[in-house]
């Protein structure tokens, strides 16, 4: 059974590659104070996670800043908790095809959308939130740092050690993203 679910990602992840080949993207980020839209792409198999990510976006409501996140839960119910929020999108099992690539109607929403900022909460490296990473059209892309650096969809790469904690890790990557001061920001000022 392992063996035909390991043959199926492998053929997902060439179709991934193959797409990946068609997109030219230049990555883009000005500083955190500008910017208006994030994306969060979030592996949903831990419930107690939803409420960090609920402070979160009312957090960054009040900074302007629209966030919208794409979870993936691996179960067969969601939890209650998952269900009638505008801000978040959930992926089931049942809505990968046999290759595990989503096929929600809302996933090419999401990829194709120019949020200014892709945070990337799949630490487990689920193949459905891999492929939306990895084609989404977001200016800068932050993810957790691993093994292979240059195969990474990720423009900036956070280190932390296993198990990482999601709330940890989100003060990380918004640190981070507030040192960030190009040369295009300096200009604006």
């Amino acid at each position: 059974m392992e063996l035909l679910r390991s043959l199926r990602v492998r053929a997902g992840r060439s179709r991934l590659s193959a797409k990946m080949a068609r997109i030219t993207r230049k990555p883009s980020f000005i500083n955190f104070y500008h910017t208006k839209t994030i994306g969060i792409v979030w592996d949903a198999s831990k419930p107690e996670d939803f409420g960090i990510l609920s402070k979160f976006y009312q957090k960054m409501a009040e900074l302007n800043k629209e966030v919208k996140i794409f979870g993936y839960f691996p179960g067969k119910e969601f939890p209650d908790k998952y269900t009638a929020v505008r801000f978040f999108t959930c992926l089931k099992k049942k809505e990968v095809n046999f290759f595990y690539c989503p096929v929600h109607p809302d996933t090419e929403s999401f990829i194709k959308t120019k949020f200014d900022v892709l945070i990337d909460l799949n630490f487990k490296k689920h193949f459905p939130l891999v492929y939306v990473s990895s084609l989404s059209q977001a200016g800068l892309k932050v993810g957790l740092a691993d093994s292979r650096p240059m195969a990474s969809p990720f423009d900036l790469m956070i280190s932390m050690k296993s198990p990482v904690n999601v709330e940890k890790y989100i003060e990380q990557v918004l640190y981070y993203l507030d040192m960030i001061n190009s040369e295009t920001a300096k200009k604006a000022v």
